[in-house]
């Protein structure tokens, strides 16, 4: 990696930060709550990546006064303190790097936002629906450890106590930018708990991360390309739930698309929840298009996010994680399965942030 590839984005994103502050203090923009707060977003992530490159640019710094002063030091005391700073300082920059190189790829400007993840099994009938459960509660376990919001929106349970289907939202900061790369096949090998022959079975489970749509997303939802019907709920709730058509199916006719939600006793309640979810698939609709037409982001896309793409396989037999888009491994799978997935995104951040860089620097 080449100092001078970082030095490049630092510049144009100094640039940026001027013109982003000069903007938000245009009263006009105030008339236009959403474009103020996709300002004020990007003014404090821009300001948080160069106060990460000013801790990484300042190690450079430090080393050559430090060697300096080594060589002009006479005093062997002293000399020893100079020596023992600069051994020092590898480690230092090896850690602001760590911080750094994530916030320097391009921002999508989805980043920030709330997010809304469904978890359906795939192939592997009961073991796969058991394994749905089990990644239902790791990401619940995650968002608990970093302090976002969850709101379950839908659930299907399966006779054994897995699920057929599982709808939530995750609420807080950087939700988006984290998750997004948790869109795909997710795959896992090990002995099932139905299966006597103790045999090692495979099987899978798909995850869409979807960014939540805002106010001012031009989506266009037109009352008369809808088609709302409602049918009687067989999830949660007690006798008042089963005893009333509460649960609302929404077609959106000119995508095809079709949400449900069962989740609420009150049948407005589940409709907001399923216009909620329309809205969310159609700007994920959106943004893939849009994706499609930047030929540059291939060079550094990490996977597609189609549901068809494997990303991960969870081998339990070895205690192994492994993401398939950098073959980035980890060999503490309880502890992943406990909420701890940074072990695997971190690593899969640096990488991205790396490849980044290389592709930028040869460009």
């Amino acid at each position: 990696m080449k100092p001078e590839a970082i030095t490049k984005i630092i510049h144009e994103k100094e640039t940026r930060l001027q013109e982003v502050k000069r903007l938000l203090t245009d009263p006009g923009i105030y008339a236009h709550p959403g474009s103020f707060t996709g300002l004020t977003r990007e003014r404090s992530t821009l300001e948080t990546l160069l106060d990460s490159y000013q801790a990484w640019n300042r190690t450079f710094i430090d080393e050559k006064e430090l060697s300096a002063m080594l060589n002009a030091e006479e005093d062997t005391a002293l000399r020893q303190e100079i020596a023992s700073e600069l051994e020092a300082l590898p480690a230092q920059r090896c850690e602001a790097e760590k911080r750094l190189l994530p916030l320097l790829i391009p921002q999508d400007p989805t980043d920030s936002r709330d997010i809304i993840v469904e978890i359906h099994p795939a192939a592997g009938g009961e073991e796969s629906a058991l394994f749905a459960a089990e990644m239902f509660r790791m990401y619940q376990k995650y968002a608990e450890r970093r302090g976002w919001k969850f709101s379950l929106l839908d659930q299907t349970s399966s006779d054994l106590g897995g699920i057929k289907e599982a709808v939530f939202s995750l609420g807080g900061t950087d939700v988006f930018s984290r998750m997004k790369y948790e869109s795909g096949v997710h795959r896992v090998q090990r002995i099932p708990s139905t299966e006597a022959g103790g045999r090692i079975h495979t099987s899978t489970i798909t995850v869409a991360v979807l960014p939540e749509a805002e106010e001012h997303d031009e989506i266009g939802i037109k009352s008369e390309d809808l088609e709302i019907s409602t049918f009687r709920s067989s999830g949660p709730g007690g006798q008042h739930v089963n005893r009333t058509d509460s649960a609302v199916r929404i077609l959106h006719k000119p995508s095809g698309l079709v949400v449900a939600s069962q989740q609420e006793r009150s049948q407005l309640r589940n409709r907001e929840i399923a216009l909620r979810i329309l809205m969310a698939k159609l700007l994920e609709i959106q943004r893939v298009n849009e994706a499609k037409k930047v030929a540059d982001s291939k060079r550094i896309q990490v996977g597609t996010g189609d549901r068809s793409e494997r990303i991960r396989t969870y081998n339990f037999p070895q205690n192994r994680v492994t993401d398939h888009r950098f073959q980035v491994s980890t060999h503490n799978l309880p502890g992943l399965m406990e909420g701890d997935l940074d072990m695997i995104l971190n690593p899969l951040f640096e990488e991205v942030s790396r490849r980044f860089l290389e592709a930028l620097s040869c460009s």
